[in-house]
């Protein structure tokens, strides 16, 4: 299949466009996706609006701890062959901070064990961000309102 190239604009550059419209594409997905948090100018949001925030922050927090305990749960499946149920223990002990249950045995479930613990440790500091990141802004935020009168 062969890419169409316009007249006025070289190979190259028609290339970069549509990775550049590929790029901005992602962007506005993960912004829609995302909370969107008030300027420094903007009053602060109702206690309502503020709920809303937080229940949103809640359900990516779900959200991303249910992805990685899927992760986590498939990979001690493939690599390990523990039944799902023993597969969900070892990854959800492993998320909750505590270790695994079963050690590995296979050269696999070593590697892929000890790439997960390293995975689960970033995702717990990620989910804290995302939890706290609308009570800080909020703080900051009627912390910079008063120190502007």
């Amino acid at each position: 299949m062969a890419i169409k190239q316009n007249a006025t604009m070289p190979f190259c550059a028609s290339l970069l466009t549509k990775e550049e419209n590929l790029i901005n594409c992602v962007e506005l997905s993960v912004k829609r996706f995302l909370p969107k948090y008030e300027k420094r100018t903007q009053p602060l949001i109702s206690p309502r609006q503020f709920l809303i925030r937080l229940v949103h922050s809640g359900a990516i927090s779900l959200m991303l701890i249910a992805i990685s305990l899927l992760i986590g749960m498939i990979g001690y499946n493939r690599f390990e062959n523990l039944s799902w149920i023993d597969a969900f223990l070892n990854a959800s002990m492993l998320l909750g901070g505590m270790g695994p249950v079963d050690t590995p045995i296979s050269n696999g479930g070593k590697l892929f064990a000890g790439l997960y613990a390293l995975y689960c440790g970033l995702t717990v500091i990620v989910v804290t961000g995302v939890i706290l990141a609308p009570v800080v802004h909020r703080i900051l935020h009627k912390f910079h309102m008063e120190s502007d009168k």
